[in-house]
C-alpha cells in the first residue's frame, strides 16, 4: 500500500517541493513530480536548476526522450510514468492512479486556497486506510 506524507505549511510550495525532491534524489529514489498546470511545471523545472545551489538534481519533462532514464521527471500525466517509486503531488486535486506508487508526497501551501483541497485529499486517503504522516514545514 502507498505510504503518504503530507508536507503542509509551505510558504513557497515549489521551493519546498524542490528541497524534498533533492533529498529524495540523494537517497537514490526516482521521483515523478505531478504538475498538470504548465506554469507550475515550468517553475519546478527552473527551480531544480538552481536548488540546491551546490549540487545538481538531474531532471526532465515527462515527454523528453530521456525521461525513462532520468531520476526526476516532471509532468502532468501519470499514464506514461517509467517508474512507480515516489510521486510528488503539486496539484490541488487527487492525483490519478496514485496507488501505483510506493510513496506519495503531498505538498501543501500555507494559504487557505491550498489547505482546503488538501484536507479533502487527506480525508480521502485516511478513509481508505492509507498510513499518513504529517510534517509541518512552518516548524522546519
Amino acid at each position: 500500500m502507498t505510504s503518504i506524507d503530507f508536507y503542509h505549511g509551505a510558504n513557497d510550495k515549489v521551493q519546498a517541493a524542490c528541497r524534498l525532491i533533492g533529498e529524495l534524489h540523494a537517497q537514490g529514489r526516482k521521483v515523478l513530480v505531478y504538475a498538470p498546470v504548465e506554469s507550475l511545471a515550468s517553475q519546478v523545472d527552473r527551480q531544480l536548476w538552481v536548488q540546491p545551489a551546490t549540487g545538481f538534481v538531474p531532471h526532465c519533462r515527462l515527454d523528453a526522450a530521456l525521461a525513462a532514464e532520468t531520476p526526476i521527471v516532471i509532468g502532468g500525466s501519470l499514464d506514461d510514468a517509467a517508474h512507480h517509486d515516489v510521486l510528488v503531488n503539486l496539484d490541488g486535486d487527487l492525483p490519478p492512479a496514485f496507488s501505483r506508487f510506493e510513496r506519495l508526497l503531498e505538498i501543501v501551501g500555507a494559504d487557505e486556497a491550498d489547505r482546503g483541497p488538501a484536507r479533502e485529499r487527506f480525508k480521502f486517503y485516511r478513509d481508505r486506510g492509507y498510513a499518513i504522516v504529517a510534517h509541518d514545514l512552518a516548524k522546519a
